[in-house]
C-alpha cells in the first residue's frame, strides 16, 4: 500500500518558493548545535581579539557597541526566520489534518459498506437456516 503522506510531502516540497526554503534551512541551521558552538566560538574570539590581542587599538572595544549592535540585528532577523518557519508549520499540519479527516471520512464510508455486507450476508444465512429447518 502507497503512503499518501509521503507522495503528499514530496509534492509540497517542491512546491515550495525559494524564500520558504531559505526559512527553512536558515531555522535549520540556527536551530543546532553546531551553531550554537561556532556562535560561542565567535564571541570569544571577538572579545578576545577587541580585548586583549588589540587593546591599544581595538576596532570595538570594551563594552562591544559594535558586537551589541550586530547581536540585536542577528536577533531581529532570527525572529522573523522563526516566525515564517513557524508560519509554514502550520501550514503543513492544517494540511496533514485535512489530509487525515478526508482519509478517516473514506474509511468510515467502507467500514459502513462492510457493515451492510456483513447485514446481508447474516440474513441470507438466517434465511438459508430457516429453510434447512422446514425441509
Amino acid at each position: 500500500m502507497v503512503d499518501m503522506r509521503v507522495n503528499w510531502h514530496r509534492r509540497h516540497k517542491e512546491g515550495l518558493t525559494a524564500g520558504d526554503r531559505a526559512a527553512d534551512t536558515l531555522r535549520n541551521g540556527m536551530g543546532s548545535w553546531p551553531f550554537v558552538g561556532i556562535f560561542i566560538g565567535f564571541m570569544a574570539l571577538w572579545a578576545a581579539v577587541n580585548s586583549y590581542v588589540l587593546a591599544n587599538s581595538a576596532w570595538d572595544p570594551y563594552p562591544y557597541i559594535l558586537l551589541n549592535l550586530f547581536l540585536s540585528m542577528l536577533a531581529g532577523l532570527q525572529g522573523a526566520i522563526l516566525l515564517i518557519a513557524a508560519k509554514r508549520q502550520d501550514a503543513i499540519a492544517s494540511a496533514m489534518a485535512q489530509h487525515d479527516y478526508e482519509t478517516d471520512v473514506r474509511a468510515a464510508a467502507q467500514v459502513e459498506m462492510l457493515m451492510n455486507m456483513n447485514a446481508e450476508q447474516l440474513k441470507l444465512l438466517q434465511e438459508l437456516r430457516e429453510m434447512r429447518e422446514k425441509s
